[in-house]
């Protein structure tokens, strides 16, 4: 080895040390708010403040099924034991006896605090006699055993009207004294995770915790019961988990399946075993470079960014096959100048990617350039020096041959080409409307399988429909309670009139202050109180006298202090409250999810009427459409990924311009390219299948490996003597199979952002290379010798 030779091997073995630790420490994540844009309108920050942070963010439903309703209630009752001392989980909540007590107690005990009918107008003579009068009516009905109890103490029947301006999305079933599924089937179990949505570790930990507990809570069981006990859960936290092992093991899989089939294409060209491992050190030296050039740009590594690790097999082992088959050529001097235009064009490409106003895409610009950068580096500088002198490849010459005699072939079909060109442009108008897929969920690795539970569960639990919310915003939390009570005041109405089936609010558990306050001097003194019911109860077959256990606790309620937030922790109404008021950077956030009527979705008219009612609060409020919201962002994120790649195409064609100096030769190289493109795009929209986010990443791929191809048949028929024909023939084919099979394997893949790239890499880069072929220029006729010069 030369002295330049171990200098260049010292670099490279500091900067991938530096790199892997960088690796190793980084953060990585599946959260989708990588989609977020930099500067993001108040809309899209609170679209993605609720992804992070809403009350769906932190929500697990656990449920416990099998064996008879005995056994699933004791074990939901251990594992709420159990979980209630885990740090992970914030609260959990299984509707058992004593937590439901503690519940009824709390709003017993705060009824004239909490009831939206406490006015002074309720405790006057005439307010009394109806309020008690209607009180009789009800404890003479079906429901009197309910109430009669409380009667004396609450004859106005405050806390009835507390429960009957719940949300219906309280109500619960119970079976065996914790709660259950309507069916009476499953246990369920609700718990609240300590972290945030974009905090995959601490929900997995929580995640962990809830299947710990019932592995741990069954095993005093019987073994007949243990055997039929199961258990499920779901929610954001569980669907967040489950997505990102799902991406890192595809990730890992699909690479290992990638390297092993390349890997047995290269042993067959080369049977070398030496070369092939040193084939797989710029492949591995761009990935490392890669990730560590995102950690270090990036507060986080999004696992999208991490799959399109796979990709860079693709790429970076074409760079050593050029090497290692062309190598009776002077590398240096003939076929380095071509992988290094061809790496610029590639980088050039990704670099317009830097500039978006989205991370998850400025990631993959990033990610590329380090990746595909030292990959080249690495094969100038390093394997050249690293070569066994007595290692001999296998001579391709006579394959090589025979690809130059088709390549003479296709040259006279090129015409063919017109009519490809003519009919996929012809393809991709008939379909231009349902082009592109404009919705998230096309990016989701979660299964159909889990999001089928998510929704039974549920559906099950009765979790609140958190498609749409009315999202107020607040300097503080005061502020935020006060508007979220003058919103809820205009949608009262229209679950009245039935146009909503109900919204959630966090002040129904916690009313502002000045609320509280105005509640609070309703209250009449006792001796006002006494002198009105003395008044009002005349014609009712009921005495004051009676009903002073109601005049002390209306004196207790007058001298009690205000309801604060802190107040509510341990129980299941401070869960809800905790969910529904978040404070977050800019201040506090009071959300109202709203429900339509019957598990439906709001139709068309509701939503305009649950605007007017938000609008005509005057409180600043805003009704998000949580997944309509999403597929605007991404629909934003869509068209900006496109007008980035056009802008990169064009930062190609400029380059070439610059390098080839001649129009005729930048034709040559560009119109296969856009060709392959165009083409695969096409045969998308004739399958029906609508193009997302990573075809048009996959399509910038395209033209970056393409461009290889035909900047070597450029360079075979305007410097004929510089290299071999046939090995540079072999070398393409080589190289084009080995990334074939690269994206062909990811074309396979369950997470649809690695299929899509797969899917359109793979024949793209095929195409490319046929094209390329049928649009080389001759080649003169050159001697042996001097095809060696």
């Amino acid at each position: 080895m030369t002295r330049a030779g171990m200098t260049a091997t010292l670099i490279w073995a500091l900067a991938a040390l530096i790199a892997a630790i960088i690796a190793i420490r980084a953060r990585y994540t599946a959260d989708l708010s990588a989609f977020l844009p930099r500067r993001a309108s108040a809309t899209q920050s609170l679209l993605v403040e609720q992804l992070r942070e809403g009350p769906a963010a932190h929500l697990i439903i656990a449920a416990i099924a099998g064996a008879d309703a005995e056994a699933r209630a004791a074990v939901s009752r251990q594992m709420a034991l159990r979980l209630r001392t885990n740090p992970a989980v914030l609260a959990i909540d299984n509707g058992n006896e004593a937590q439901l007590e503690r519940d009824r107690e709390f709003l017993f005990g705060h009824r004239y605090l909490l009831s939206p009918r406490v006015s002074p107008q309720l405790f006057t003579a005439g307010g009394l006699h109806a309020a008690i009068g209607a009180a009789l009516n009800v404890l003479a009905s079906s429901a009197g055993p309910l109430v009669k109890p409380l009667f004396l103490r609450d004859p106005t029947l405050e806390t009835l009207a507390i429960i009957e301006s719940l949300d219906a999305s309280h109500a619960r079933h119970s079976a065996a004294g914790v709660w259950s599924s309507p069916d009476g089937t499953r246990a369920l179990i609700l718990a609240r995770t300590r972290a945030s949505g974009a905090d995959i570790d601490g929900q997995q930990a929580a995640c962990a915790a809830l299947e710990r507990s019932f592995a741990e809570s069954i095993a005093a069981l019987p073994s007949a019961q243990r055997a039929a006990l199961t258990f499920s859960m779901s929610g954001p936290p569980v669907l967040a988990v489950a997505s990102r092992a799902t991406i890192k093991g595809q990730v890992w899989r699909l690479s290992g399946l990638s390297a092993a089939c390349i890997a047995l294409l290269l042993l067959a060209v080369y049977r070398s075993p030496a070369i092939l491992l040193l084939t797989f050190v710029p492949v591995a030296s761009g990935a490392l470079a890669g990730v560590a050039a995102v950690a270090l740009g990036f507060s986080v590594v999004h696992g999208i960014t991490l799959g399109f690790g796979v990709t860079l097999i693709g790429e970076s082992v074409d760079y050593a096959i050029y090497l290692f088959i062309q190598r009776s050529a002077d590398f240096r001097r003939s076929v380095w100048p071509t992988i290094r235009l061809g790496v610029l064009t590639s980088i050039c490409g990704f670099a317009a990617l830097l500039p978006s106003a989205f991370p998850g895409l400025s990631q993959l610009g990033l990610y590329s350039i380090a990746g595909l950068a030292a990959a080249a580096l690495v094969t100038r500088f390093v394997l050249p020096e690293w070569l066994p002198r007595t290692v001999r490849i296998r001579d391709l010459t006579a394959v090589g041959s025979y690809l130059e005699r088709l390549l003479a072939r296709l040259r006279a079909a090129r015409g063919a080409l017109l009519l490809i060109a003519l009919l996929a442009a012809t393809l991709l108008y008939l379909h231009r409307g349902a082009l592109w897929s404009r919705e998230l969920n096309a990016l989701s690795p979660i299964r159909a399988t889990d999001m089928q539970l998510d929704e039974q569960l549920r559906a099950a639990a009765g979790a609140p429909d958190t498609g749409y919310i009315v999202a107020v915003a607040a300097p503080d939390r005061e502020a935020a309670l006060a508007a979220a009570d003058a919103v809820g005041t205009r949608l009262t109405p229209l679950v009245e009139r039935g146009v909503i089936g109900g919204f959630d609010s966090p002040t129904r558990f916690l009313p502002a202050l000045a609320v509280q306050d105005a509640r609070r001097r309703s209250l009449p003194p006792a001796a006002v109180l006494r002198a009105n019911l003395d008044e009002g109860l005349q014609g009712l077959p009921l005495t004051a006298a009676r009903l002073e256990p109601f005049v002390r606790d209306v004196e207790q309620a007058r001298e009690a202090p205000l309801l604060r937030q802190a107040d509510l922790a341990g129980s299941s109404l401070g869960l809800v409250v905790d969910a529904l008021l978040v404070r977050g950077s800019a201040g506090w956030s009071a959300l109202l999810p709203v429900s339509a009527r019957d598990s439906a979705d709001l139709s068309g008219a509701a939503i305009a009427q649950v605007r007017s009612a938000v609008a005509s609060a005057a409180v600043g409020a805003e009704l998000l459409d949580l997944k309509g919201e999403a597929d605007r962002l991404y629909s934003g994120y869509l068209r900006e990924a496109v007008r980035l790649a056009i802008g990169g195409f064009i930062g190609i064609v400029l380059l070439l311009f610059v390098a080839l100096r001649s129009a005729a030769r930048v034709a040559r190289v560009v119109a296969p390219l856009a060709l392959s493109v165009l083409t695969v795009a096409a045969a998308f929209a004739a399958l029906g299948h609508a193009l997302t986010i990573l075809h048009v990443v996959g399509m910038l791929l395209i033209v970056a490996v393409g461009s290889n191809y035909a900047l070597f048949f450029d360079r075979a028929g305007v410097r004929p003597a510089e290299g071999s024909l046939p090995l540079t023939l072999a070398s393409l084919l080589v190289a084009n199979l080995a990334t074939v099979i690269a994206f062909g394997v990811l074309a396979f893949s369950s997470v649809p952002v690695l299929a899509d790239l797969g899917s359109t890499v793979a024949p793209g880069t095929l195409l490319a290379l046929l094209f390329a072929a049928m649009l080389a220029p001759p080649v003169p006729r050159t001697t042996p010798q001097a095809a060696l010069r």
